[in-house]
């Protein structure tokens, strides 16, 4: 027997589990969720904790390569656009803080951990920005990426990680439309724009696969996560599903993907592509990017210039209770 019964079954044999621990394996078992009040694992409510504020990191790290675009964008619809984006980017941070903080998390240590660079974010936001076309291919390839990643976490076995995720995939989908429209337009332009949206293609095809973790052998989360059903597929699953939707949107676009061994495979059916290059990807993850510490200087700096609105906030916050009191 296997499967979700299987592993019920498995759980009700194990004597070394106490009462709670088999609530908790049960409860995984069936395919229900964790919720806050529920008794958990401390090794389960430390991984959660660091996958979801990697996560929050990640979407409030990641307001800043376009951002950087707003003043510049090149029509006042592309500004709305793209602003619009943003502000989604940080209710998306907001909606995981909220969810780290059911676990007990503490948001201002989190971003301390952020601004020190105790917990990370995703690689992917410590590449330049360098044209506009930029704009519209991390809408195509990071969000698409992101998508990839994040829709099965819709089903994550935490509660409000899972119910979080649902918002935050319809608006990516919203992005991700968003830059393949900005990147046709730019297609059907002049031979410089076409030129423009090659380059950009050429420089985030790879770091987008980046984007969905270490090869699973080199994965040392993915096999507990994957038994807790926190993840529902491996990184390396998720990777070959990204191509596999891309590729073809590639050629609708009309743009080559950087990646001469990329080739169908009518045995495995699925596309072959080319080797990562995971030394890169470490030297970005353990903060030699091109724009590590830039990110991190603007963050801190943004989270120093905002003191004197949290300071006021909490004095008219405690004005409030004690009028009310």
């Amino acid at each position: 027997m296997t499967g979700p019964a299987a592993d019920s079954a498995d759980a009700g044999q194990r004597p070394e589990l106490t009462g709670l621990e088999h609530d908790f394996e049960g409860t995984i078992a069936s395919e229900r969720r964790i919720e806050p009040r529920d008794w958990m694992p401390d090794a389960y409510r430390k991984t959660m904790i660091r996958q979801i504020a990697q996560h929050a990191h990640s979407e409030i790290i990641g307001m800043q390569p376009e951002g950087n675009w707003v003043t510049r964008a090149p029509s006042l619809r592309r500004k709305a656009i793209l602003l619009a984006k943003v502000q989604d980017e940080a209710g998306h941070g907001l909606y995981l803080y909220s969810a780290a903080e059911t676990l007990g998390a503490d948001r201002e240590d989190l971003t301390n951990r952020l601004i020190t660079g105790a917990q990370k974010y995703s690689s992917i936001f410590n590449y330049p920005t360098l044209t506009f076309a930029d704009v519209g291919v991390i809408g195509w390839l990071v969000d698409g990426a992101a998508i990839c990643n994040q829709v099965p976490l819709c089903r994550s076995s935490y509660g409000p990680y899972a119910r979080a995720m649902i918002r935050i995939c319809k608006e990516e989908s919203f992005h991700q439309r968003q830059g393949y429209e900005l990147l046709l337009t730019m297609m059907r332009g002049t031979e410089a724009q076409r030129e423009m949206v090659q380059d950009a293609t050429n420089r985030w095809w790879w770091p987008s696969l980046m984007m969905f973790g270490p090869p699973d052998a080199a994965s040392p989360n993915t096999e507990q996560s994957m038994r807790w059903r926190i993840k529902r597929h491996t990184n390396d699953e998720l990777r070959q599903r990204f191509v596999d939707m891309t590729v073809p949107q590639a050629e609708a676009l009309g743009v080559t993907l950087p990646d001469p061994q990329l080739r169908w495979n009518d045995t495995r059916g699925n596309y072959d592509f080319g080797a990562v290059d995971w030394d890169e990807f470490k030297r970005v993850v353990s903060g030699n990017g091109p724009c590590n510490a830039q990110r991190i200087a603007h963050r801190r700096a943004a989270h120093e210039d905002g003191a004197w609105v949290r300071e006021a906030a909490a004095a008219h916050a405690a004005k409030r209770s004690e009028a009310a009191a």
